[in-house]
Parts: C-alpha cells; structure tokens; sequence
C-alpha cells in the first residue's frame, strides 16, 4: 500500500483516517483545528492513501498532550488499522516507518499507552510486546505506559505523579477530554446533554493547551470519565451506553 504523510499544506484536502467525512463535519473540523497547531511541534501523521481507518500519529514527548516524563523519546498518539485493512502488515508498515523516522531524529526510542488487556483506543499490549516494547510505568487505574529503546541504557519514560493516581475532588460525573479525537466533537454533546435530561450531575472539561494536559489527572487526557472522584473508562459513550453505565454505579 502507498502511504501519505498530512502536512499543514495538505491537510484541508486530505482525510484523516479516524473522521473520514467532509470537512463541515464537526469531527473532522476539530480534529484538523487541532492538528493544525501541532505540525510545528514535530507531530507526524502517516495515512493510508485509501480511505479506511490506517495510520499512525505521532509527536516528540515533549509536546504530547499527556503527562509524562519521556524526554528525548517520541510519542504515539495513535496507531490504528482496522476493518478490512487489518492482516494485511499496515501495522507493521507504519510502525517500522515511526521507528525509522525517529531514529533519523535522534530520538532515544518509543512509548505508547497501553494496558494489561486490550481496552478501547489504546494500543494492543500483544501487538506492543511482540513488536519488541515493554511496560516502564503503570497508573493506579491499570493504564500503562509501554516503551521501546533504541538503546540498552535510555532511561525508562514515566508518568508524571499527578497521573500515578488517577483521582480528583468531584462528586459527580466528570469528563476530562481534548480535540485530539474527533469523536469528541459529536459525543461529548450528546452526553452532556444526556446527563442533563436525566438529572445526572455531569462537568466536560476541555483540555485546550498542552501544559493542561501535561499535568492533567489522568494518564489518558483524550477521553477520562470519573464519577465520584474514581476513574471509570476511557471509551467515547453514546446517549445510551451513558445511561447503562449510570445505571451500574
């Protein structure tokens, strides 16, 4: 398969993979906003040139917008492949072109987020361990940061401590949440507003700058659901899987 890199000059024609409509829909208009700002930065995203759920998207550790301690080490946001793309070695294809780019750029290795069991738009933790990663460092709420050095004695990434223990003063429901995903644009909405003709206590915080994020309480700041104070999923909701897991608590 070709690939293609989205550029600041590219972006407005190109899809992005993740929100594949025109550029009026609220997703991807957010999702392009907010990459706009991130190419100076060193992000990178590298698509398929089908349209189809196939890239990687990835940025120096330093401007991730996650609370970490990686200095010197490169950062994937995303590496996605799915539906019919999948087994046919794109993961592979884009891995190996992160890794190469990276180490052109002197980078000490790779991390990624990740967790024990697979859990919705984090990395696959067998696909991490077979491709050669390891865990450095684990938060209360089971998410993990993977690693992969490029040499024997890199110093090991970290979460910073405000991430450790994923835990804030709030009692209601409370979502922490960026435009790094376009699915927020449409669903972060609907649960508000879902929350709202239910009786539901519920804040969203937009995290809108990366020092927010960077000392955000959570190892994930894309999408962080807390209810009383406790961390529950990172998974983007409907109106309906909402009400289900309120339902539970």
């Amino acid at each position: 398969m070709d690939y293609i890199s989205i550029t600041k000059e590219n972006l407005e024609k190109e899809h992005i993979c993740c929100a594949i409509s025109n550029n009026r829909d609220i997703q991807v208009s957010s999702k392009k906003a907010w990459l706009a700002d991130r190419f100076e930065e060193g992000l990178v995203f590298l698509k398929s040139v089908e349209r189809g759920k196939c890239f990687i998207e990835y940025i120096p550790a330093e401007y991730a917008w996650n609370p970490l301690q990686a200095e010197g080490y490169m950062y994937i946001d995303c590496l996605w492949v799915s539906g019919s793309l999948k087994g046919h070695g794109y993961s592979n294809d884009l891995l190996g072109e992160c890794i190469r780019d990276s180490r052109r750029k002197g980078k000490k290795g790779l991390c990624i987020l990740s967790a024990a069991k697979k859990k919705p738009f984090l990395a696959d933790p067998k696909y991490l361990k077979h491709k050669g990663f390891s865990v450095c460092d684990e938060a209360d709420n089971g998410i993990q940061l993977w690693y992969l050095p490029f040499a024997a004695d890199a110093q090991p990434p970290a979460f910073k401590e405000c991430a450790r223990h994923p835990r804030i003063e709030k009692e209601e429901y409370v979502l922490y949440y960026t435009s790094q995903c376009p699915f927020n644009a449409k669903y972060v909405p609907i649960v508000a507003e879902t929350a709202r003709a239910n009786g539901i206590p519920f804040k969203a915080i937009h995290i809108e700058s990366r020092e927010e994020a960077q000392n955000a309480p959570t190892p994930i700041t894309t999408y962080a659901l807390f209810c009383d104070g406790q961390y529950l999923t990172n998974e983007q909701m409907n109106d309906a899987r909402f009400i289900r897991l309120v339902s539970k608590q």
